[in-house]
């Protein structure tokens, strides 16, 4: 799997916030983790990105099978069992970053 690292800006109503690429694989990973699917607009407002980032996205994670597109079952995306495994793997890694800025802060 190939994954470029980069930062991407996001303006809330309070600061501005950046995410990391994996940060904003991870959360449309989770948002299409529901059964029925979910739209690419849903995904689009749910993750706060772009048109054009989205589909650059969606494009990735489709060709690293960590996503599949069924169009007959309504334009929906789904998370891949590939896709839970990196979610899983993703969550135990922010765990371990935690821990770790528990025993430095100390």
């Amino acid at each position: 799997m190939v994954l470029l690292l980069f930062e991407v800006s996001v303006c809330s109503s309070i600061t501005m916030k950046h995410r990391s690429r994996l940060e904003i694989i991870s959360l449309i990973l989770d948002i299409a983790t529901r059964n029925d699917g979910v739209t690419q607009k849903k995904i689009l407002y749910r993750a706060y990105l772009s048109y054009e980032h989205l589909k650059k996205y969606l494009t990735l994670l489709q060709e690293n099978e960590l996503i599949n597109y069924h169009e007959q079952e309504g334009k929906v995306y789904r998370t891949t069992e590939k896709g839970l495994h990196f979610l899983n793997l993703y969550a135990k890694l922010n765990e371990v970053v935690a821990m770790t800025n528990d025993i430095i802060v100390r």
